[in-house]
């Protein structure tokens, strides 16, 4: 199935490895001509690799969400290079783990400003492009915490569902210009942070990882963890032009593991 997105401009952020980089090369297998973004150039440059190798077209820029004074000269650069951007994967990394309760004020205000801040910025300086084209893709990664809040990830379940709201709202007050605004749900998806998480909760438990991957894996109906690539083309097709009436959704890429409806 052609996506028809070839050509399209895509930027992805927090594209230097896990789910971030399975989106940037989904897309770029479609034929979108990817920024892949971050903040840490050699990873990047890897995902702009794989991406070459397999014959897509992407350029890797440093885009550090902690530092949005960065966001116009970056956005500048891509449109010099690409054009506009037509499609925008907001997917930054995820908070330290903590109860709800007994957090610090300032590492709340601090997550706020990485997790939620930047890509509400970030994506208010590329809808003017998509409104004057009349199309327009944006994507948010998010959490399988904020359909069922996860336990000991109490900032992540927070503010989270915070982008939640935001996306729900911002797709109404867009769609009649050709733009979508969509949520991706991750299950346990094979990735490094996935790794930390179950390492974390290993150390809480006194168990070893790979029984705490044995267990969450059992636990999940398809009785596996998901691959970063099956990810990857859920966000491929939401970017896609089949997509047009699907939008103020949160899908779920979950192998079946959300209990609720």
């Amino acid at each position: 199935m052609d996506f028809g997105i070839q050509g399209r401009v895509a930027l992805v952020s927090g594209a230097g490895g896990g789910l971030g980089r399975a989106m940037a090369i989904a897309l770029a297998a479609e034929g979108a001509q990817v920024a892949v973004c971050g903040r840490t150039l050699a990873a990047l440059q890897e995902t702009v690799s794989l991406i070459e190798e397999q014959g897509g077209t992407a350029q890797a820029w440093v885009l550090d969400l902690t530092a949005p004074e960065s966001f116009d000269d970056v956005l500048m650069q891509i449109r010099r290079t690409y054009g506009p951007v037509g499609i925008l994967v907001n997917n930054s990394g995820g908070p330290p783990p903590t109860k709800a309760a007994g957090v610090a004020p300032e590492l709340w205000q601090s997550q706020f400003a990485t997790l939620v801040s930047p890509l509400i910025l970030l994506t208010d300086k590329v809808l003017p492009d998509m409104h004057n084209a009349g199309w327009g893709r944006i994507i948010t990664s998010t959490s399988s915490g904020v359909v069922a809040p996860i336990a000991n990830l109490g900032i992540s379940n927070t503010l989270r569902m915070a982008l939640v709201g935001w996306s729900k709202t911002l797709a109404s007050e867009v769609a009649a210009d050709g733009i979508t605004v969509n949520v991706m749900v991750p299950g346990r998806i094979s990735t490094r942070r996935l790794g930390q998480l179950d390492a974390a909760r290993a150390g809480r438990e006194g168990v070893t990882v790979e029984d705490v991957a044995a267990k969450s894996a059992a636990g999940i109906p398809a009785k596996r963890y998901g691959k970063p690539e099956e990810y990857g083309a859920v966000a491929a097709f939401l970017a896609s032009q089949q997509a047009s009436y699907v939008t103020g959704s949160v899908i779920r890429v979950d192998g079946g593991m959300i209990p609720s409806v």
